[in-house]
C-alpha cells in the first residue's frame, strides 16, 4: 500500500481543451505550498485526476493544512494505491482498510462506491460494489450496509492501479492562482482589503500590492502590520511584491490646499493614480480594492465614480455587496481579523476630515485639484521614486 491524496477539483473540470493549462498551473501551486512541510511530496497528473504521493515519513497534518490553501482544489482525500488489482488482493486491501479506518468497538454503516475507468478489468461497477460489499460484511461484522444514509462511503476506482478512499476533506475551492492575470492590491492595516485581496486571489488573479504610509504621523510598527496582513494573505495568493509608498508630503500638500471637506475623496484619487502606476509597471491588468457600498464617506456611489474617474485599468471591488459582518467573517476565516484590529492607524485614518462629504461632485473635485497644479506631479513621481518594494511570502 502506498498513502497518496487524492485532489479533486470543480470549475476545471468544465474548461474543455483548457483543462491542461488549468491543471499544471494547479500542480504548480500545490507544489508550491508543500515546499514548507516535513516530508518529500511528489505531484503528478493521471488520467485526468492529480495525486499527491509522499515518500517515507510526512507531516499529516501540515500537508493538509497547506492544501487547504491552495485556490482551485475542491476536496482532498487521503487514499490508499493497491497496485496488485487482482480481485481477492482488492477485497482484501479494502478490508484491512476498513478495520484501519473503521475499527470494531462501534457500529458503523456504509455503502461500496466503485468506479472502473480500466474498462478491462473483469468485473463492472455494480459487480464490484456487490462483490466488495460482500468482502466487507464478512471480515468487518461490525459494518452494517446503508445505501442511503451511510456513515462511510467507500470509495474504490479501478484504473491502472486500485485506488481506495473514503474521506474528502474540504479545499478552498475557487481557481488556481495564475491561471487569470495578475492584479494590483491597494493594502492597508484595515479589515477590508486583505479580504478583497483573497476573494480576487481565489478567482486565479496573482497579487501585488502597494501600501500608503505618512511617517512620522504613522508608525513602522503600522506598516509591520501590512507586511504581516500581506503575508497572511500570501498563503493562498503565493509571493507578493508590496511596494510601500512614502505619502505624507502628497497628503500635506491636498491638507493645505484643498477644502478639508474633500480630503479623503482627493487622497484617494491620488493613492488610485499611484497605484495605477504600479499597476503598469508590473503588468498587472486592474486594481483590486475593499470598498463596499455605503460604508464610510469615500465609498458612497457619487464617491466610487469620482475615484474611478482618476482610472484607466479596471478596478475589482469584490466587497462591494457585503455588510461589515460579512466581511468580518472571511477575514476570521483565513485568519487575518486579529491583525487587522491591532491599533496602529495608517494614512487612511490620520487626516480625516470631521464632515466629509458624501456626494462629491467630479467637477467640483477636479477644480478643487487644480489647486496642486504646482507642487502635485514632482510629489507624485517623488513617491513613485522613494517607493520600497518587499517581497512576501
Amino acid at each position: 500500500m502506498v498513502q497518496a491524496f487524492l485532489i479533486k477539483y470543480a470549475e476545471i473540470g468544465i474548461k474543455g481543451k483548457n483543462r491542461y493549462l488549468f491543471e499544471n498551473t494547479l500542480v504548480r501551486q500545490i507544489t508550491r505550498a508543500l515546499r514548507e512541510v516535513d516530508g518529500e511530496f511528489r505531484v503528478s497528473k493521471e488520467m485526468g485526476r492529480i495525486y499527491v504521493h509522499m515518500d517515507g515519513e510526512y507531516d499529516y497534518d501540515g500537508a493538509v493544512e497547506a492544501l487547504q490553501t491552495v485556490f482551485g482544489i475542491s476536496g482532498i482525500c487521503p487514499v490508499v494505491i493497491v497496485e496488485n488489482i487482482e480481485l481477492d488482493n482488492v477485497k482484501k486491501e479494502l478490508v484491512s482498510y476498513v478495520k484501519q479506518n473503521y475499527p470494531e468497538g462501534k457500529e458503523y454503516t456504509f455503502k461500496v462506491f466503485a468506479r472502473r475507468p480500466n474498462k478491462k478489468y473483469p468485473l463492472d461497477s455494480m459487480e464490484l460494489n456487490a462483490t466488495l460489499g460482500e468482502a466487507v460484511l464478512y471480515g468487518c461484522p461490525w459494518m452494517k450496509v446503508d445505501v442511503h444514509h451511510p456513515d462511510a462511503i467507500l470509495t474504490v476506482e479501478v484504473r491502472d492501479l486500485v485506488y481506495i478512499y473514503s474521506v474528502e476533506i474540504p479545499g478552498p475551492g475557487g481557481m488556481p492562482v495564475g491561471s487569470n492575470g495578475s492584479a494590483m492590491l491597494l493594502l492597508s492595516g484595515g479589515i477590508d482589503s486583505p479580504v478583497a485581496g483573497y476573494m480576487i486571489s481565489k478567482r486565479g488573479v496573482q497579487l501585488d500590492a502597494v501600501y500608503f504610509h505618512a511617517p512620522p504621523y504613522t508608525s513602522e510598527r503600522a506598516k509591520q502590520k501590512v507586511v504581516d496582513l500581506a503575508k497572511i494573505v500570501s498563503r493562498y495568493s503565493g509571493q507578493i511584491r508590496l511596494h510601500v509608498v512614502n505619502f505624507t508630503d502628497i497628503q500635506l500638500a491636498i491638507y493645505e490646499k484643498c477644502p478639508h471637506e474633500e480630503l479623503t475623496i482627493i487622497m484617494r484619487r491620488y493613492m488610485m493614480r499611484i497605484a495605477e502606476k504600479f499597476a503598469e509597471r508590473d503588468g498587472s491588468l486592474a486594481l483590486i480594492t475593499g470598498e463596499s457600498i455605503g460604508q464610510v464617506a469615500s465609498q458612497t456611489a457619487q464617491s466610487l465614480l469620482c475615484t474611478n474617474a482618476v482610472c484607466t485599468l479596471p478596478v475589482y471591488r469584490p466587497l462591494i455587496g457585503f455588510d461589515k459582518q460579512e466581511i468580518v467573517d472571511v477575514s476570521v476565516k483565513i485568519g487575518s481579523y486579529d491583525t487587522s484590529i491591532l491599533p496602529f492607524e495608517d494614512c487612511c485614518t490620520i487626516f480625516v476630515a470631521k464632515h466629509p462629504v458624501t456626494h462629491p461632485i467630479l467637477k467640483v473635485i477636479e477644480r478643487s485639484e487644480h489647486k496642486l497644479d504646482d507642487v502635485i506631479d514632482a510629489l507624485v513621481q517623488e513617491a513613485v521614486d522613494t517607493a520600497e518594494t518587499i517581497i512576501v511570502e
